[in-house]
């Protein structure tokens, strides 16, 4: 905590998401400076540089950056593959992290992060899943609390753009060895929320999906336009180690996938992601015994109707678009600035995105092995190791 003069950090992969939280910290508390980066190809940098934030000085490695700049915090924006080893140079270098998710990619991986928090202390890591600072998600929780009753089953969805699904197909992230798997790097936050609303852990999951639209038969929709004549499947622009083709991709992850969930205390999921979708949601749909809830984080909106229908429906409708994570971007800068200058408590725990991360990865190796997955040995593995073994 530091409560007066300026907040320096370090930036170990400049790219265009931390770029993002940055600028929403800068804006919180400008007494926050970048003072240096790390990153060969730093896509974010232009970013900062438009609206007059200062960047620091660059630098080739981590590690030299971390010795001579001594920052108060490392913010890890790299590639998904490399957040251990950027987590573990400023750990052991002495420095608080903030990573953006998911925190790790792997089941190894988040062991030995456990490992690294039990020497640590879990409070050395923040994680930006930035959707627990969504006001929707606010009114979620104390509707869920307030107005449900036993929450019994819910469903939840992620329905992407087609130009958003190509662009996984182009990015770094259609390689599971440097994103993850196309839930663990889209989803994580989804699945940290559902533990939320459900209040208890994942006990057996299982899944379905695969890539089933960015495929070669189905390379003729490659010949859309868009209204203005843009062809179709182009306008986001892929970052590093990006690839050209997108029905003749390279990837490896899938393209759509469901899942089901049955949770510790009975309650169940169903989700659903699909990522070549005309409707836009990211919608929940809540049942419980006295009554429903449903969230739509596209359009901000919040509706819920007592189970009998006896009422009017209670329509609560929250002013964030679906840039900036529907208003929680903003939010989760706020957040973050209040808990590094003043101490305040940050809405995620690293405890939290370990879990999720664990949660997806179960529901892809059902996938894969097309059977059900108990949960429970991981939960069991997770917290001997965060008591050192």
């Amino acid at each position: 905590m530091k409560t007066s003069g300026t907040y320096t950090i370090a930036v170990a992969g400049l790219g265009r998401r931390i770029a993002t939280v940055i600028r929403n910290l800068h804006a919180a508390a400008p007494n926050i400076r970048i003072v240096a980066y790390a990153d060969p190809a730093p896509t974010g940098l232009s970013a900062l540089s438009k609206r007059g934030i200062d960047a620091g000085a660059a630098y080739g490695d981590v590690a030299t950056m971390l010795r001579e700049t001594s920052p108060d915090l490392l913010m890890v924006g790299s590639p998904n593959h490399l957040h251990l080893e950027h987590i573990k140079a400023g750990l052991e270098a002495g420095i608080r992290v903030f990573t953006e998710k998911p925190v790790v990619r792997t089941e190894e991986e988040t062991w030995e992060l456990a490992r690294l928090l039990h020497t640590h202390g879990q409070n050395a890591v923040l994680v930006g899943l930035v959707l627990r600072s969504a006001p929707l998600v606010a009114a979620v929780t104390r509707m869920l609390r307030e107005k449900l009753g036993p929450l019994i089953s819910f469903e939840g969805n992620e329905h992407l753009h087609p130009e958003h699904g190509a662009f996984l197909m182009r990015d770094w992230r259609r390689h599971e060895k440097h994103g993850g798997s196309f839930l663990l790097d889209k989803c994580c936050h989804d699945f940290d929320l559902y533990r939320l609303f459900a209040g208890a852990l994942p006990a057996r999951v299982v899944s379905f999906g695969g890539r089933s639209i960015f495929t070669p038969k189905n390379e003729a929709l490659a010949g859309r336009k868009h209204g203005d004549g843009t062809p179709a499947y182009t306008l986001w622009r892929a970052g590093w180690n990006a690839g050209e083709s997108v029905f003749r991709s390279d990837a490896d992850v899938a393209d759509n996938q469901v899942t089901l969930i049955e949770y510790e205390n009975g309650v169940r999921l169903a989700f659903h992601a699909n990522s070549h979708a005309g409707i836009l949601q990211r919608r929940w749909y809540f049942a419980g015994l006295n009554g429903a809830l449903e969230a739509d984080l596209v359009t901000n909106r919040l509706t819920f109707r007592d189970a009998m229908g006896a009422e009017e429906p209670e329509i609560e409708e929250f002013p964030a678009s679906v840039e900036g994570h529907y208003g929680s971007d903003e939010q989760m800068s706020r957040d973050l600035a209040a808990h590094l200058l003043d101490g305040a408590p940050f809405p995620v725990r690293v405890h939290d995105a370990m879990v999720a991360g664990l949660t997806i990865m179960a529901v892809d190796r059902a996938m894969r092995e097309g059977t059900i997955i108990d949960c429970r040995p991981l939960w069991e593995r997770l917290e001997m190791e965060m008591r050192g073994g």
